[in-house]
């Protein structure tokens, strides 16, 4: 390692290229020059030899880190709690890639400059609570309910296709009766073996998706529990249920406060519109940014609520009669979602 040269009193900003085994870091002085660039392990004892090595170039004031939310979450964590401020630092722009090339250390160096330029403000979820533990179960819950699609759709197409006497059994059941008969079918060999496979791949399906629903419910059960100690009034809310409330306390994090107003927090689900006004023309355009399963949370919330509230279907029906498109007004009662729901996230 190169040795360094301590300067008493000096400002060192930081930057970090995150990958899944090394971390490419970078330590700049006040003014962008470069202090020095070096690599260490993405383990415990190499994000402690990181720190220490940026902090002997003088007083650490920010670290700007690439991938937050993925090879750098657990430096991220780690800076958090040892008290030093972390940045959370978009990927380099690719135009500026393409004419001046990539490399590690240009990619950390180029995230301390962001911070230092204060391009780049964000503050980074912290992980390290209650709310990661619900984003872990939803990423498994997620992938038990597509999985449960995807085989409930193989077996109708296999009931479709199946030999007569199979398929005039299985023909017209509801989807919870076909997974039950489809569980329950005990294969002979011997037979036709058409009818031996057939019944071999219902019931092998079948058995999946009632071990997937057994998965689902137990999480179910876990995440109750989460949601309901961490934000217990969300749960209250018209139109807001398990899984939708678990989803917005994901986009929020275990540290809220990073949030500082309501406007903040609609941008960040991607409900706030963005401005498209020119010369005479004043309008608002849809926001196609911010955390997308944020945004699909709250469109549940409002077709929930245009299905089963008076208020909010009679506030459609006055808006679609004002000129304004069912798409719209759905924007419209997202940003009003939006600030309700913030009233009622963890501080």
């Amino acid at each position: 390692m190169a040795m360094t040269i301590v300067e008493a009193g000096r400002v060192v900003v930081g930057g970090v290229d995150t990958h899944l085994d090394v971390h490419v870091a970078a330590a700049l002085d006040p003014v962008g020059g470069v202090l020095g660039v070096e690599s260490f392990a993405a383990t415990p004892r190499g994000y402690k030899a990181m720190l220490e090595w940026m902090s002997a170039f003088g007083t650490l004031a920010k670290v700007g880190v690439e991938g937050t939310g993925a090879y750098g979450a657990g430096l991220g964590r780690f800076l958090h709690r040892a008290g030093v401020e972390v940045v959370e630092v978009d990927r380099p722009n690719r135009q500026a890639r393409r004419t001046k090339g990539k490399s590690d250390p240009a990619d950390a160096i180029e995230a301390a400059r962001a911070v230092l330029s204060g391009r780049c403000t964000g503050a980074p979820k912290s992980r390290d609570g209650n709310v990661e533990a619900i984003r872990a179960l939803l990423v498994a819950k997620r992938s038990a309910r597509e999985g449960r699609l995807r085989a409930v759709h193989q077996m109708r197409h296999l009931s479709y296709t199946a030999p007569d006497q199979l398929r005039c059994r299985l023909k017209g059941l509801s989807t919870k009766r076909l997974i039950a008969e489809a569980a329950a079918l005990r294969p002979r060999v011997g037979g036709d073996p058409v009818v031996y496979a057939t019944k071999v791949s219902l019931s092998t399906l079948g058995r999946r998706v009632l071990a997937l629903e057994q998965e689902t419910a137990a999480i179910d059960g876990l995440l109750n529990e989460l949601v309901t100690a961490i934000a217990p009034q969300m749960l209250e809310l018209f139109g807001v249920g398990l899984d939708t409330a678990a989803t917005l306390l994901v986009t929020a994090g275990d540290n809220p406060e990073r949030l500082r107003s309501e406007a903040a927090w609609a941008h960040l689900c991607g409900a706030a519109p963005i401005e498209a006004s020119s010369g005479k023309v004043k309008r608002h355009r849809l926001n196609r940014g911010g955390d997308r399963h944020a945004n699909q949370a709250l469109w549940r919330i409002v077709m929930t609520r245009i299905s089963h509230d008076p208020r909010t279907r009679e506030y459609l029906e006055r808006r679609t009669k004002e000129g304004c498109s069912k798409r719209e007004v759905i924007r419209i009662l997202k940003r009003y979602v939006a600030r309700e729901v913030f009233k009622h996230l963890p501080r």
